[in-house]
């Protein structure tokens, strides 16, 4: 069943990127930052693939990319400004958040400040969230959405170069992927499940839990 539902956002986004290009990788890119669990990794790897197919632009796809983070950032970040921790403590399960990752968010940006904004966009997972949690913090709106574009420039950039030579390499690589493929969206799936029975187990913890956890 997880399996079928990768397939068909896998296949949702690698179709829609083929017919509309940038501006698909742009509005996916939107949505993945304000919440909404579509994978960075496969929409700039795959309009890196079509770069090196000759089909994008390798500059306007890293743009686009870090420009629809910029784009979800700003409405994650209004969600939890004005909704507020109770909002994103009950229902962030369903956004694959889960209290104890809330509460780690809250730890690094206590612990170190602005840096959070930048350092948060260059890693998996936190960086879909973490607009979220700055907005409930009352976090500086410029700095946050500014510091979180230069860092999701460099993620959108690295990423489509990794899909750019995947596709000049192709040839070479699909014999290796057709062998080891089966493999990878194992691991993968088993990352996705794993990660979700936690947010949903953490769910299930006490306010007195999650207050000897925050100390």
């Amino acid at each position: 069943m997880i399996e079928k539902i990768i397939g068909l956002i896998i296949f949702f986004v690698t179709a829609t990127i083929s017919k509309y290009g940038s501006l698909a990788v742009m509005v996916l890119m939107a949505l993945e930052s304000a919440n909404i669990p579509i994978p960075s990794e496969v929409i700039l790897t795959y309009g890196g693939f079509l770069v090196a197919q000759g089909k994008l632009n390798f500059h306007l796809v890293a743009f686009a990319g870090a420009f629809g983070c910029l784009l979800g950032s700003i409405v994650s970040y209004y969600i939890g400004l004005k909704l507020g921790r109770p909002f994103l403590w009950r229902y962030g399960k369903w956004l694959l958040v889960s209290q104890k990752d809330i509460l780690r968010a809250e730890k690094f940006l206590e612990k170190y400040g602005e840096l959070t904004y930048f350092v948060s966009r260059l890693l998996p997972v936190v960086r879909t969230f973490i607009s979220l949690v700055i907005g409930i913090s009352k976090g500086s709106f410029i700095k946050s959405n500014l510091y979180g574009f230069l860092a999701s420039w460099i993620w959108s950039y690295v990423l489509v170069y990794v899909g750019v030579k995947l596709g000049a390499n192709w040839e070479i690589i699909r014999p290796w992927w057709d062998k080891f493929s089966y493999l990878i969206v194992a691991i993968i799936i088993g990352g996705i499940v794993w990660h979700v029975v936690r947010v949903f187990r953490d769910s299930k913890l006490t306010t007195e839990d999650l207050i000897i956890d925050k100390a």
